[in-house]
């Protein structure tokens, strides 16, 4: 049973994926596909974030080790819909002009938070192998805490874009911070423990 659980979560991460190629096949994406393309593909990016950072707590809460086994796949699954809403943006709002991109990042800093936020899951799916991770040592837990910058960079970032309609990043915005608050008061507890064992 457990060996079928990886298969299963990767099959499970790709269905968002499928069911957009579907809706292009169709046409379905309404009346501005670019748009529409480009919300989806950031949004579950931002899903996908922010599953992978809730997989520690959940090991915590259960004792099961079954959720940081299949963090670091959940976590490029991230890095894969980033790419997707990044290459979107590129194709359907830039067409591809590279140059342009530059031009975009100094008059919209929404762009600019998006982009930084995509950096940094960029570096963590570069460096997140296993022999990158020995190789790095220390330092590779000290960049891939760079996770919680990038989530909040992805959260303001969609606050942004959604002006009119922000119930979603709202609720984003609400998991992030329960998230960030559980990570602070675990790690307070910690040392307060290692402290007081002195």
């Amino acid at each position: 049973m457990g060996k079928l659980i990886k298969p299963s979560v990767f099959i499970l991460a790709l269905v968002p994926f499928a069911i957009l190629l579907l809706r292009i096949y169709r046409n379905d994406l309404g009346p501005d596909p670019a748009q529409e393309l480009s919300i989806e593909t950031g949004e579950w990016t931002l899903r996908f974030l922010l599953i992978t950072l809730a997989m520690t707590p959940l090991r915590q809460f259960t004792n099961q080790a079954v959720f940081v086994r299949h963090r670091r796949m959940l976590g490029l699954f991230a890095l894969f819909y980033a790419s997707v809403h990044f290459l979107s943006w590129m194709a359907f709002l830039l067409g591809f002009r590279f140059f342009a991109i530059m031009e975009e990042l100094v008059e919209r800093p929404y762009i600019t938070l998006g982009f930084s936020a995509y950096l940094i899951l960029l570096a963590l799916g570069v460096t997140s192998p296993k022999a990158v991770a020995r190789k790095l040592g220390k330092n590779w837990k000290r960049l891939h805490r760079l996770v919680y910058i990038a989530a909040v960079l992805g959260v303001v970032h969609l606050l942004w874009i959604l002006r009119s309609d922000i119930s979603e990043a709202l609720l984003y915005s609400c998991i992030l911070a329960f998230l960030l608050g559980y990570r602070f008061v675990h790690y307070f507890r910690k040392r307060s423990k290692s402290l007081l064992s002195r």
